[in-house]
């Protein structure tokens, strides 16, 4: 018994020696063994660790951004509108902190920040003067009510406001709309403006707020201006009494519908068809363009009167200029708004037939090269240009991607050339702003034709589309320079109003809707980041009212099946209607 119990202690003895530190100080190779073993053990160990943190951190964001998306297929249902911003703000904090796509140059904003002092300048001037009437007079600090008293220009001006993030102007604007705004009035509106201005700015204000009061009010006015389009093609007239109906032509038109004034309804309405689910009015505007499809040119260039009885062209100028600028404009922007479908594909189609001539109709000045559009009456080529017809650099550059390679690049080139000539139109004047028309002669490059300036938009218009589709600074450099011409020229202590003539500066009496509503909107976002409506989510009307763009399915409706299938349109093989009255000049 003995003998075993000291072979067990030895054995215990034994065992025990490899927990003691001089055993291994003696053997250095297992002391080295027993360290690489330790250490292999610690980083399994804290790998696992690091994996088991990392993994509880990622299912918290997985757990918060489901919650997030839970939270906005809620709010779809009750405010589709917002929802895009919400998810904007989701990507701008995953950005890195370094990225530049998120990072404003600081002259940018500067520019930006005197720009919104200018339209809380125009705003403040409107609200104090001629709050709630359409159109401000600054120099002698009164309304008039240019459209029928539908408060034009507070109308116009909404989206602008709320872009601006001028919160407290655009409540207050909100509340006239819903307490105040009151449509049944026997006044003879132009169906053109009333639609870009008022049913335009309303559903640019329903899509960025969400705000409903905006949405009913659009459809109040539309359902008011819809029996213009009962015609025997549904070609509108274009003009027609808010209270009694009675729709018709101005006299001077000798009965014709004017081209640019019944074919720049498409946005607005099929974008009311898709926020209502009524498929009415989109129905109206889609037969316009089938009715003119059936004789429309192999050059795709339409006279600016139609006959709404026959549904064909009179003789009478052909122009990207007044009364036919953007019924080329809203074949390209149909076409973007339903997002590049096959469904809306015929009006791209169309709008590329157009295009080719609008290649025929391009010259160059001499002795400087200046590119310009010239217009046409008959078999005759006219070489004047209106500033009205500079938004074609923007339409042009706008639906040059939509080209392969080779052509894409023409066109664009060819944007970027007409840009120049716009631009010129206001440096070459002592003002630095630019006329109402320009004509170009042998060796004498342009000259001014009418000579008035007030506030239009559509160089600027272009200068926005091609600095967000090239990112060239020059853009930035000549809307500043334009914007500068219009502070030096145009700004008064009780608003902004026009030049009576650009050589002389003699000032007008009239703050025009549109320069809230488009000119400085398209200089604010000049300086904007690019996410600030972007144009891969909105398109903006000819008014410059931003619109959502959602995808059209054939037979759909805002997502919806109404039994309805796109416009029958094959192809065979600007706000045009603004003439001021001598009344609204001087």
């Amino acid at each position: 018994m003995a003998r075993n119990r000291s072979s067990s202690s030895s054995s215990s003895s034994g065992k025990l020696r490899y927990c003691n530190p001089a055993y291994y100080l003696k053997r250095p190779k297992r002391l080295a063994m027993l360290l690489i073993v330790f250490v292999s053990v610690t980083l399994v160990v804290w790998d696992r660790q690091t994996l088991v943190r990392e993994h509880e951190v990622e299912l918290s964001e997985l757990n918060e951004e489901v919650t997030q998306l839970r939270n906005m297929l809620e709010e779809i249902k009750n405010n589709p509108a917002n929802v895009i911003e919400k998810i904007d703000h989701i990507k701008q904090a995953k950005q890195p902190p370094g990225n530049k796509a998120f990072v404003e140059d600081p002259i940018d904003i500067q520019r930006k920040q005197k720009v919104k002092d200018a339209m809380i300048h125009a705003w403040s001037s409107y609200e104090k003067y001629a709050w709630g009437q359409d159109e401000l007079q600054p120099q002698t600090k009164n309304g008039v009510n240019s459209f029928g008293g539908l408060g034009a220009t507070l109308i116009d001006a909404l989206d602008t406001l709320y872009i601006m993030d001028l919160d407290e102007q655009f409540q207050r604007a909100r509340e006239w709309v819903a307490s105040s705004l009151d449509f049944n009035k026997s006044y003879d509106a132009s169906v053109f403006e009333t639609t870009i201005r008022v049913v335009g700015g309303l559903l640019s204000a329903y899509d960025l707020s969400g705000d409903k009061v905006f949405l009913e009010k659009a459809r109040d006015i539309a359902d008011r201006l819809l029996p213009a389009w009962n015609t025997r093609t549904g070609i509108p007239y274009n003009v027609i009494n808010l209270a009694h109906g009675n729709p018709h032509n101005p006299s001077w038109t000798g009965g014709e519908s004017i081209l640019a004034d019944s074919g720049t309804e498409q946005l607005e309405l099929i974008a009311l068809s898709q926020r209502t689910g009524d498929p009415k009015y989109r129905q109206k505007a889609e037969k316009v363009i089938v009715e003119l499809n059936k004789t429309f040119p192999a050059d795709g260039l339409l006279p600016i009167y139609i006959s709404p009885d026959r549904g064909t062209p009179s003789y009478s100028t052909i122009t990207f200029g007044a009364m036919g600028d953007s019924f080329y404009e809203y074949l390209l922007k149909v076409w973007i708004q339903g997002n590049k479908t096959s469904a809306v594909k015929p009006y791209r189609d169309m709008w590329e037939t157009s295009m080719k001539g609008l290649l025929s109709l391009v010259r160059k000045s001499t002795p400087s090269s200046f590119t310009y559009v010239c217009e046409k009456n008959g078999d005759s080529l006219i070489d004047k240009m209106d500033e009205l017809a500079c938004f074609a650099p923007g339409m042009i550059a706008l639906g040059s991607s939509g080209y392969g390679p080779g052509d894409s690049e023409k066109f664009l080139s060819l944007a970027e050339e007409l840009a120049w000539t716009c631009y010129n139109f206001y440096q070459s004047t002592p003002t630095k702003l630019a006329g109402e028309n320009y004509f170009f002669r042998d060796g004498q490059d342009m000259s001014v034709g009418t000579s008035w300036n007030i506030l239009r938009p559509e160089t600027v218009e272009s200068l926005f589309y091609l600095w967000r589709l090239t990112g060239n600074k020059t853009y930035k450099e000549w809307g500043w320079n334009i914007f500068q011409a219009f502070e030096k020229n145009s700004r008064i202590e009780s608003g902004y109003v026009g030049l009576k003539d650009v050589n002389t500066g003699d000032k007008d009496n009239m703050m025009q809707s549109f320069f809230l509503a488009e000119t400085l909107k398209y200089l604010y976002l000049l300086f904007s980041p690019t996410t600030v409506i972007s144009l891969d989510e909105w398109v903006f009307n000819t008014e410059a009212h931003p619109l959502k763009i959602v995808t059209q399915h054939d037979g759909e409706i805002s997502g919806r099946s109404d039994g309805q299938h796109r416009p029958n349109i094959r192809l065979r093989g600007r706000k045009g209607g603004r003439f001021i009255d001598d009344i609204r000049i001087h």
